[in-house]
């Protein structure tokens, strides 16, 4: 479906991984990613700064995003794995876009709306602490992507303006000049990946505090399985397993025998809560035991992440330098 095709995906830095990132969006990502000609991951650190400006910590959350998707099995050998700010070209070439960019675009972008309302609902002014930075993030995000002559970019449903953004930029220059200068991408979603649920049964989220974290020690995470809601039913009564959160995040993350195991030992009354929890939290530290045995070389070994990645820049700068080529040839003769 992809061999010829270019995927490119980025993913903001923004604190401590759970493992909703990594059976949610991480593995797939990569997934798909291997089934394409040339797989772009970037670590999209510009766009981070417009929340995160203490640079220590920054610092700290690319490199813990960088250790995670290598670890996860991300190719530094074959795909292009690098640091937005590496490609000083995305910058002309979002200065370039702004021209052609309405402002309206801005207006109805989701994060804007979002942030605008949550100012309503707080009684604020409507602007109140957004910066440009933010409000300008759909046309920076779209220079992203038509840097590389992308293809595809796989998202999630809430993401899909995105790159219809990035779609109708790249429409409106090339109508104006009426010539193919930037790639019109498309977008997959992946409808067979789950959203995890956290342990209080709503989405797994840091802003909820209910998830079960990524490549912590083992205690840690036995205590946030073991914080999983549950009810006050007795082991002997049968329960419909859809309506126990610890079977809705075991389903996702562990094997389809050991899911049949459970949710046949719920119906059958023969399953306690805590021998649930136990399930889930093995199946856990099963699923990423390898990947965390990686995660932790890299985190020791950063030297040689900070290789990997100024290699992929090395192979991904020359796409964005010939996008910006081809555009200021046409703009400035």
């Amino acid at each position: 479906m992809f061999a010829n095709k270019c995927i490119l995906t980025g993913v903001k830095p923004t604190g401590k991984l759970h493992i909703g990132n990594y059976f949610g969006a991480i593995k797939p990502a990569i997934a798909m990613g291997h089934q394409a000609a040339r797989f772009n991951l970037f670590i999209a650190d510009y766009h981070a700064i417009n929340f995160m400006k203490d640079p220590q910590q920054l610092q700290q959350d690319i490199k813990e995003i960088a250790c995670a998707y290598l670890a996860a099995g991300l190719n530094p050998e074959t795909d292009y794995f690098y640091r937005q700010s590496d490609i000083p070209e995305i910058n002309e070439i979002t200065t370039i876009l702004y021209a052609f960019t309405p402002k309206g675009f801005m207006n109805k972008s989701h994060a804007y709306k979002a942030a605008v309302d949550k100012n309503f609902a707080d009684g604020k002014p409507q602007d109140d602490g957004i910066n440009m930075g933010l409000y300008t993030y759909p046309t920076l995000m779209a220079a992203d992507i038509l840097a590389m002559d992308t293809d595809v970019v796989p998202v999630g449903k809430d993401q899909i303006q995105h790159v219809e953004i990035a779609r109708d930029i790249a429409g409106a220059v090339n109508a104006y000049y009426n010539k193919e200068l930037l790639k019109l991408p498309e977008y997959v979603t992946a409808e067979n990946v789950a959203v995890l649920p956290g342990t209080d049964g709503r989405k797994m989220s840091k802003s909820y505090n209910n998830v079960i974290p990524l490549f912590e020690d083992e205690k840690i995470t036995k205590k946030a399985v073991y914080a999983t809601v549950t009810d006050s039913r007795p082991m002997e009564e049968p329960k419909d397993p859809e309506e126990v959160i610890v079977y809705q995040i075991y389903k996702c993350i562990a094997p389809a025998d050991k899911v049949a195991e459970m949710a046949a030992g719920l119906r059958q009354g023969k399953l306690g809560y805590g021998h649930c929890k136990a399930m889930l939290l093995e199946a856990v530290l099963s699923e990423t035991r390898s990947a965390k045995e990686k995660y932790d070389y890299y985190m020791a070994h950063y030297d040689e992440v900070c290789g990997f990645l100024a290699d992929g820049a090395a192979k991904a700068r020359p796409i964005a330098q010939k996008t910006l080529a081809r555009l200021k040839e046409t703009l400035f003769g």
